[in-house]
């Protein structure tokens, strides 16, 4: 696997206020002994060492933002946007001020143009694109020695992070400015317009099967893409702007690909042990292909300690604070291994995404989800208690827990992200530093099902959806049962804190009607308005010399 990180300078975002004070000569790039653009790509190397550098920005969506809005920015996952605030997860324990999950826990005015984590999640994005700009304006160059197909390669993969950073600002923001060259410092425009979502997705999709064209499958390495994740995109593209037969296509021809399958075995580090198939994918040591795991299409890499961006917050705002569980006023259960270490709670499921498994669908079981601890912490048993003893987590009969309440690191939390390093001593790290499933075929086979409904197949459906239920040992589905809202009950199911929930609720046109009905901590505040997020008032006043317009209602 590819362990070595590569860090390189990466270009501001374009959209940036300039003084009016500035010399031009301030805004010319001097490298010296620096790496910088002018004099990174000068050959292939030095083209793999900045989609290195483009690969790090892409895994900070897993990451605590840096530098960010408080002084906790550590604990403020990039992405919080496209995960709570939906029918299926919100915050039980959110950070204090104006942390992003209270937003997603309020909407109304709180969700403002002001907020500074609407503005570095914008920044990031185009950060990231103007990356990906640079990498493909300068493979232009006809002095770099390599193949043709040694340079689409890298520009492949490079298109394809830049439409991946484009489907995060289109389903957030709506219109957003498209751009596909470099910026730098010499080219800074104060004019931007806001493209049309259609003209942004055209963008996407001639980046999307660029990459698929051009890219080898499977990767080059455990840290690159391979063109799968291109086709997966492409898919979930076509379902987006409504061309369902398109949408079939390329998810039929990914599931048929002999190069992935469902895994449908136990495998890996504790095959002997008890578990299922599905929960074996999510085990450190059984994510990669290589590690056996058939299903995996993308898997970020990371390594302990390691420099670079090489960290993730999932298991920190995923798992809840269950070392606060209290049994007769003590304190019984505290940080382990085997407990997948240190959570935070920042973000949880709702009773929902807990009450729509079958009693005997392996993800619903104690497997995928903390339905109970067993006592670990002598220091602090209960009267007549042994280590062992089981203490049973809130039962479903109540609802989920209202914010920051006594109760609420009762909750159960997803196992997904359980991670703890060996050395006893670290425990409590912040953040998880195994090697990550982030896109996996179970959600192509999701795609194609939808597709096939949309098309009027539900015959067809009904056996695309079966192939994951028969891997959970879940009852199989009908085509008279098969209609939307079992197709996002199923995603749920299958791809719980991992998929953007937001982004599929919008895409179906869903958002608001089932956040409304299955979020009982948000449903009276939510409006039609939260479908889309306000443009950063700091991206407006930064368009200097045109003006670019809000989103209604903000």
């Amino acid at each position: 696997m590819m362990k070595n990180i590569v860090k390189i300078i990466v270009l501001l975002p374009f959209l940036v206020l300039v003084s009016a004070g500035c010399k031009k000569d301030f805004l010319v790039e001097q490298p010296l002994a620096v790496i910088a653009p002018d004099n990174l790509y000068v050959n292939k190397a030095g083209f793999e060492s900045g989609l290195y550098g483009l690969y790090n920005l892409v895994r900070r969506e897993r990451g605590g933002i840096d530098g960010g809005f408080n002084s906790n920015s550590t604990n403020e996952l990039y992405l919080t946007a496209a995960f709570i605030g939906v029918d299926n997860a919100y915050s039980p324990f959110p950070a204090g001020g104006n942390a992003p999950e209270r937003m997603f826990n309020s909407f109304g005015v709180l969700m403002n143009s002001t907020q500074g984590y609407l503005s570095n999640l914008w920044a990031w994005l185009y950060q990231t694109i103007n990356a990906a700009n640079t990498i493909i304006g300068r493979a232009e160059n006809p002095a770099i020695k390599w193949t043709a197909a040694e340079k689409n390669q890298i520009v492949g993969e490079a298109r394809l992070v830049r439409a991946w950073a484009y489907r995060h600002l289109t389903f957030l923001w709506g219109d957003v400015p498209l751009n596909l060259t470099e910026s730098k410092g010499s080219t800074i425009r104060t004019d931007w317009d806001r493209n049309s979502r259609a003209e942004v997705r055209k963008a996407m999709e001639e980046d999307l099967l660029f990459a698929e064209a051009n890219m080898a499958d499977p990767a080059i390495n455990a840290a690159r893409f391979p063109k799968a994740v291109a086709t997966h995109y492409l898919a979930e593209l076509y379902l987006t702007v409504g061309d369902n037969a398109k949408a079939k296509a390329k998810a039929l021809s990914l599931t048929t690909s002999p190069l992935y399958k469902i895994v449908t075995a136990r495998y890996g580090v504790r095959r002997t042990l008890p578990g299922t198939a599905f929960t074996d994918m999510f085990l450190d040591g059984n994510s990669n292909r290589s590690e056996g795991n058939t299903e995996a299409l993308w898997v970020m890499q990371n390594e302990y300690l390691s420099a670079g961006a090489e960290n993730n917050i999932m298991r920190r705002w995923w798992v809840n604070r269950y070392e606060r569980i209290t049994v007769g006023g003590r304190t019984p259960i505290t940080f382990s291994i085997d407990n997948g270490g240190r959570g935070i709670g920042r973000v949880g499921v709702t009773k929902y995404a807990l009450s729509i498994y079958d009693p005997k669908d392996d993800r619903g079981s104690y497997h995928a989800w903390r339905l109970f601890y067993q006592m670990n912490n002598a220091a602090s048993l209960p009267t007549g208690a042994k280590l062992g003893d089981t203490v049973k987590l809130t039962p479903l009969a109540a609802a989920e827990p209202v914010t920051n309440a006594s109760n609420a690191q009762s909750w159960p939390s997803t196992r997904k992200w359980d991670w703890a390093p060996s050395i006893a001593a670290d425990l409590q790290q912040s953040s998880n530093y195994n090697d990550m499933i982030y896109l996996r075929l179970a959600e192509t086979y999701l795609i194609l099902a939808e597709a096939q409904f949309k098309l009027g197949e539900t015959a067809n459906a009904a056996t695309t959806i079966n192939v994951l239920r028969s891997r959970a040992n879940a009852p199989l589905a009908t085509a008279a049962q098969i209609n939307l809202n079992l197709i996002l009950d199923e995603r749920s199911r299958e791809l719980v804190t991992e998929e953007h929930r937001r982004y599929t609720l919008l895409r179906t046109n869903t958002w608001f009607d089932r956040t409304k009905l299955y979020n009982t901590n948000v449903s009276t505040l939510i409006t039609p308005r939260d479908t889309i997020l306000p443009i950063p008032q700091s991206v407006i006043d930064a368009n200097l010399t045109k003006p670019m317009a809000q989103n209604p209602g903000y």
